[in-house]
């Protein structure tokens, strides 16, 4: 009987793996689509961009700073594949104006066509404990994280939708999926990025849009060191138990996801795990995408706690430490 168990699973799963690739969606072609990237002007927006040019891809980059756009323009254009790619930069804050955002949009579609893939990456970040952070900088990083993302996206998917096709990429993070000592001005923004993922992809799948998450580990990016500038002690350290990768490498994965309609995309093995642990009611792209997550749950929330636990004692000894230097210092 056992053994006729055994064998009825490893059945069920090889059915599951040929099934699969059925109900997957078609990947995109990304020769010839028109591919819009906001906060492309340096970082992993910029790679992304590089990404998609080498795979003959047109370009809208969608920045702030006028000058990185020529500088990141003339960088993309070293990749191009043949002569009738083009890259359109246009300066605007994604943040700021819906009606200007969907102005935009549209220029850039009279000009290279109707938007097969929005990549949402513009993006800021502050590091700092919670009393200690400006007040008004938790608006500002809702603003810029959270509707940077919702502007643009509300103004391409109602041609997506008509045009039965699309991809829509929201760039969150590692600190989207668990909430860290430090980013306490952070993380909500980009957790909200997964909620309004989630209710998205419900709503276009129907129409053959499909929604891709990214949750990048700590990136080698401008930004980054911008933000390592006023990091306290406890984020380095916790950040430090995990490798520094590189935004080419990032861009390529996300990419590939978004491509073949992933709505999870992650990085490395730390990142595969955090996706699987954290994927609650998330939707999955492939019956064996789910199979996997139910297999590996258990374990993965063994060696979250062993993750856990390691934080909270850098936590502890640090507290510990800035105590023991301020009596120190009262005792001189």
């Amino acid at each position: 009987m056992l053994l006729l168990a055994a064998a009825f699973l490893v059945a069920f799963v090889l059915l599951l793996y040929m099934v699969s690739p059925l109900i997957s969606p078609k990947p995109l072609k990304l020769a010839g689509a028109h591919v819009v990237v906001t906060g492309g002007s340096s970082g992993i927006g910029k790679c992304i961009a590089i990404e998609c040019f080498k795979q003959a891809a047109f370009i809208t980059l969608v920045a702030r700073d006028e000058s990185k756009l020529v500088q990141a323009k003339k960088e993309i254009e070293k990749y191009a594949i043949n002569d009738k790619q083009v890259v359109l930069c246009i300066s605007v804050d994604v943040s700021k104006d819906y009606r200007q955002v969907e102005n935009v949009i549209k220029q850039a579609q009279e000009k290279l066509g109707p938007v097969d893939m929005l990549v949402n990456c513009a993006g800021t970040s502050i590091a700092g404990n919670f009393e200690e952070i400006e007040i008004d900088r938790f608006q500002r990083l809702m603003e810029v994280n959270y509707l940077g993302s919702v502007y643009p996206s509300r103004a391409v998917i109602s041609t997506m939708k008509e045009r039965r096709m699309g991809r829509i990429v929201f760039v969150s993070s590692q600190a989207g999926q668990l909430g860290l000592f430090g980013y306490t001005a952070y993380s909500p923004t980009k957790f909200a990025l997964r909620g309004l993922a989630e209710a998205l992809q419900m709503e276009v799948k129907p129409y053959n849009v499909y929604v891709t998450v990214a949750y990048p580990p700590d990136t080698d990016t401008p930004g980054f060191a911008e933000e390592n500038k006023s990091k306290p002690l406890e984020t380095k350290l916790i950040s430090e138990t995990s490798s520094l990768c590189q935004a080419d490498q990032v861009a390529k994965v996300i990419v590939k996801d978004a491509v073949q309609g992933n709505f999870n995309s992650s990085v490395g093995s730390d990142g595969y795990m955090l996706s699987s642990l954290t994927c609650g009611m998330s939707p999955v792209t492939t019956i064996t995408e789910g199979l996997q997550q139910v297999v590996t749950m258990g374990l993965f929330r063994t060696i979250a706690l062993f993750y856990l636990g390691s934080f909270d004692s850098i936590v502890r000894r640090c507290m510990m430490q800035r105590e023991r230097c301020q009596k120190e210092g009262k005792t001189d």
